[in-house]
């Protein structure tokens, strides 16, 4: 066989990687092969391999009988919407996608061009964990991938596709990355399985249940987004993409529009209930607010009190966090504060403009919440949202009481603009628990058959917008119709800004 020849074989073995037979097994467990997955994830034929020839190296436990090129995973790079980007896969049928030395260097290759290049990152994860075989060399693999997952955080944009299991320490590369998304009933993420928890502990769980998309997206926060196949988690990764820059010294793309900058939506000013105990929907606001009403949500199943996603304004990408009154009353939570800060910090990492809708009753009370260290975790989206340098606009719909109102994008924690709706209600706390301590003595004079008008005489004098504008902490009180063209023209006025922050290595978020 000549050397032409030699070529083509190899190459044509690491394309067939475990063969036929294993990849018709992953089709019918509903999953797509890792090349595949890469073809539907790529502009077609623009994926470029590298280290396809690579082979792993032990020659222990029979493995030198066992060599696929490329070693189970297929790592280079492509385009996506016509922007560079970098990707491996993990090939389930070679090895059950394991991880060893060589092919935990390709991943690393790529992760350092990606870093040099500033184009986003893209892992497809579908592998049994560490290969035995070789012992520690496999979990070294594993801390230099976690390495570069920190140092490129912030940098480029980093994305995990979980499409099959992914447990042990190989979690943690994921749980680094910015966005996480699972596939339903094909994919499941834990530390320790349902065998060593039942040993350990005795519980008997399923993996569904331990790690499954939908507890990772409902319950722990880990996930960010839920596909129902391979093909759909594919094509939501694409989508994420189109809101988000190459990396931190660019700005995401614009898109061309022909929704109206002033396009009044009159709908908006009936949207608030009249009774203040009310519930609505955020996620009506938003829609008609942004442009042509689409907006890409994220960590929908999870902290539903708190609404985050992407949208656009004027063609521009900017991040959206909204209390959800609909659910919990929109109150803040451990969780919530968790999902808001991290999202803030990812949109001021990536120069995208945060637009807060705010209608905040305050922190959920609680022992189950203090306990839990409500404190320290709602510090972390104070934190957030006072370091973040991006333009920021905050509305106040309805209620913005106490320390909730500080947190949530207030003009004291270096927020540009600051809106408020007419039925704005700003204040140290909700009108009637403060006239029962404000007029304490005249209700117990003549009873609480004077509460109401006393709360009503409260809201009036304090629990307003026009209060906090007479102080300049809200910019203006508008329309609530207006609330569109209002956006866009502080978008555009804050186009250039800059914010000046303390020389220092990092700050100590309280985590």
């Amino acid at each position: 066989m000549n050397q032409l020849d030699e070529l083509r074989r190899r190459h044509h073995a690491a394309e067939q990687g475990g063969g036929p037979q294993r990849r018709e097994r992953q089709h019918k467990e509903g999953k797509l092969s890792a090349r595949e997955r890469i073809e539907l994830l790529l502009d077609p034929g623009t994926f470029t391999e590298t280290d396809k020839l690579v082979q792993h190296r032990s020659r222990d436990f029979g493995m030198d009988e066992q060599v696929v090129p490329g070693d189970g995973f297929v790592t280079g790079y492509g385009y996506i919407h016509g922007r560079l980007t970098f990707v491996f896969a993990q090939d389930f049928t070679v090895f059950g996608g394991s991880l060893s030395e060589a092919n935990a260097q390709k991943i690393c290759k790529v992760m350092d061009l990606a870093l040099k290049n500033g184009a986003p990152l893209i892992g497809l994860n579908d592998s049994g964990g560490a290969r035995i075989q070789e012992g520690v060399v496999s979990l070294g693999g594993y801390a230099d991938i976690f390495l570069r997952n920190t140092l490129a955080s912030g940098v480029v944009p980093q994305i995990s596709a979980i499409m099959g299991p992914c447990a042990g320490g190989a979690v943690y590369s994921p749980a680094i990355t910015d966005f996480v998304f699972m596939v339903a009933k094909t994919s499941y993420m834990f530390v320790t399985g349902p065998d060593v928890i039942r040993t350990v502990t005795h519980e008997d769980v399923s993996k569904e249940d331990l790690g499954g998309s939908m507890t990772h997206n409902a319950i722990s926060g880990v996930g960010h987004f839920v596909a129902q196949d391979d093909s759909e988690c594919i094509q939501m990764i694409r989508e994420l993409l189109t809101f988000l820059p190459q990396n931190n010294r660019e700005d995401a793309p614009r898109r061309e529009t022909n929704d109206p900058v002033d396009r009044a939506d009159v709908e908006l000013d009936s949207v608030v209930p009249n009774e203040s105990n009310q519930p609505y929907d955020i996620n009506d606001v938003v829609r008609r607010v942004v442009d042509e009403g689409y907006f890409f949500e994220v960590q929908e199943h999870f902290a539903r009190n708190l609404v985050i996603g992407f949208a656009r304004l004027d063609g521009r990408p900017v991040g959206i966090l909204a209390n959800q009154p609909a659910h919990l009353a929109g109150c803040l939570d451990i969780n919530s504060s968790v999902k808001g800060a991290r999202f803030v910090r990812f949109c001021d990492a990536f120069n995208l403009p945060i637009v807060t809708f705010e209608d905040v009753p305050g922190f959920l009370p609680g022992t189950a919440q203090e306990f839990g260290g409500i404190i320290r975790h709602g510090a972390k989206l104070l934190y957030a949202y006072a370091e973040a340098t991006v333009p920021k606009i905050t509305v106040i719909t309805r209620k913005a009481y106490g320390g909730a109102y500080c947190v949530m994008g207030s003009k004291h924690i270096r927020t540009d603009v600051n809106l408020a709706w007419p039925t704005a209600e700003i204040a140290v706390m909700g009108p009637e628990g403060a006239a029962k301590i404000v007029y304490r003595r005249e209700l117990a004079a003549e009873g609480d058959s004077i509460l109401a008008a006393k709360t009503e005489e409260f809201r009036e004098r304090f629990a307003n917008p026009f209060i906090a504008a007479e102080r300049g902490y809200i910019d203006d009180v508008i329309e609530p119709r207006e609330t569109r063209a209002r956006l866009i023209s502080a978008l555009r006025m804050l186009e250039n800004k800059v914010d000046q922050t303390p020389k220092k290595k990092h700050g100590n978020i309280p985590l």
